[in-house]
């Protein structure tokens, strides 16, 4: 572990730059442990590294630019991760789902929190690539307790890390439905690049949810600004309501509520 107590600012982001080219990439939570700071420290740390193109900012750290722009984290390692604003995020997305409408829920963490908030919504069919959100169904549909369970329909595909669904046969069915509200996750989310993810396959299924949706809700926490994945997906001027958390900096603020539909900021 390095001596973190004299470590000013500069020899900070020189140890991270040091390790990233040496390892090809960092984790912010074995940084914290390393120097002894903060998670928000080395964020900055990070955020200040990226603005000078030293290195890619992804989630959960950061990859030399010579390596692939990202990885895909699995599901339960995701989970975790600002739980707290999730939850948050995850109510306000549900209260915008009316009963008897076809809903799409692709894969993530986030949208699963939305997911397990619709199960009492009467006459819903939903749309979903993601394990994690058909296995709450048909948990919900079986427990007698509950009051209404929600149509399924699986799209079908070949599973990634994250517990989703992509690849022809997903693209196949989503394309041939018509679905009111979508609700989207994203790996990333900047300006320039709108929403992306690590994955390619992932992110033609996940064109192919925006293709089909007449009203796109995403649903994504503060850590995910200023991260871009290798394959964008769809354009900030495409969703209609971004829901975030109240953490999200002001930039990031002005930039979204000057493209997207609506920016809805939870406490």
């Amino acid at each position: 572990m390095a001596d973190a107590g004299v470590f000013l600012a500069d020899q900070r982001r020189q140890f991270i730059l040091e390790k990233v080219r040496r390892d090809g990439a960092v984790r912010v939570v074995d940084l914290v442990e390393s120097l002894a700071v903060s998670d928000m420290t080395i964020r900055r740390d990070l955020d200040f590294l990226a603005r000078r193109g030293a290195l890619e900012k992804v989630y959960g750290g950061a990859i030399a630019l010579t390596g692939a722009v990202g990885h895909e984290p699995d599901f339960a390692s995701k989970s975790s991760c600002r739980s707290v604003e999730k939850k948050s995020i995850a109510q306000a997305a549900a209260a915008r789902v009316e009963p008897g409408s076809v809903v799409a829920i692709s894969a993530g963490t986030t949208a699963f929190e939305v997911a397990a908030r619709l199960l009492d919504v009467p006459r819903l069919t939903v749309v979903t690539n993601s394990l994690p959100v058909a296995d709450l169904l048909r948990a919900s549909a079986a427990d007698r307790t509950s009051a209404v369970a929600p149509e399924l329909i699986l799209t079908g595909g070949s599973p990634t890390p994250s517990a989703s669904l992509v690849g022809p046969i997903a693209d196949l069915v989503i394309t041939s439905l018509h679905v009111d509200v979508l609700i989207m996750g994203a790996f990333g989310v900047t300006e320039q690049a709108g929403l992306s993810t690590p994955n390619l396959a992932e992110a033609q299924t996940n064109r192919a949810f925006v293709s089909s949706a007449s009203h796109i809700v995403v649903v994504a926490d503060h850590g995910k600004w200023g991260v871009r994945g290798l394959s964008s997906f769809a354009a900030l001027n495409e969703i209609d309501c971004f829901i975030t958390d109240a953490k999200l900096p002001a930039a990031a603020r002005t930039a979204l509520a000057a493209s997207v539909g609506k920016l809805l900021i939870t406490d």
